[in-house]
């Protein structure tokens, strides 16, 4: 069996786990190692039944071994995923058992799906996107390292480039194009392009001034 270490012992990483062992509840899966953080004492105070068996950077990986990254931060991904591509760490996908991965979609490495998320139909999504419980309509491609939070609802032919960060109850229109390491603001109702390095909020969306 396949061990694994979380990295990250912050919330999104104790719900991490508890989608872990959902997996093997339904199929065992993963031989569940702890999480790996900068932190030691990050859990302490916290109820958990696992413990921070290490820092990231003494990580040194071993062929059955497999990583999950708890990180919502999208560029802090990429940070951590390239450090440790160079000490040949793999990362793996989880995907919960209530999850919707449907015919003719795809995805890269390192996917996140959290309970009753959805990746529709002729999607594509890259390395290392978290989607938490949230729908990827049909005909969507999604970049690298992106994070979808809960309730975000993607329709048709959207393109999300790469580093993006979509907040809380955020609603993307059809056909819309979104660009690189922009930052989406809870609740906003995306109705036309968002160019790259931009942050927006409100209903309808608008982009604030840098």
């Amino acid at each position: 069996m396949k061990k694994l270490f979380i990295i990250g012992a912050g919330g999104f990483g104790r719900e991490l786990l508890q989608w872990v062992k959902d997996i093997n509840k339904a199929e065992v899966a993963w031989d569940i190692q702890g999480f790996i953080d900068d932190d030691l004492n990050a859990l302490d105070g916290v109820e958990c039944d696992y413990s921070v068996v290490g820092k990231l950077s003494d990580c040194q990986p071993k062929e059955d071994e497999y990583y999950a990254l708890a990180i919502a931060n999208p560029a802090a991904k990429e940070k951590i995923v390239d450090q440790m591509e160079q000490r040949n760490m793999k990362f793996a996908s989880i995907i919960h058992p209530t999850a919707i991965l449907t015919a003719y979609s795809h995805y890269g490495e390192g996917l996140i799906m959290f309970p009753y998320a959805k990746l529709s139909v002729n999607s594509t999504v890259g390395k290392h996107v978290t989607i938490m419980s949230s729908g990827v309509g049909h005909d969507i491609k999604v970049g690298d390292y992106c994070t979808l939070c809960g309730n975000v609802t993607v329709i048709r032919n959207v393109v999300i480039g790469d580093r993006t960060y979509i907040a809380s109850n955020v609603a993307l229109n059809a056909d819309v194009h979104v660009g690189n390491d922009c930052y989406i603001g809870m609740g906003s109702m995306v109705v036309k392009d968002i160019p790259d390095n931009s942050k927006t909020f409100c209903n309808p969306a608008r982009i604030l001034p840098q």
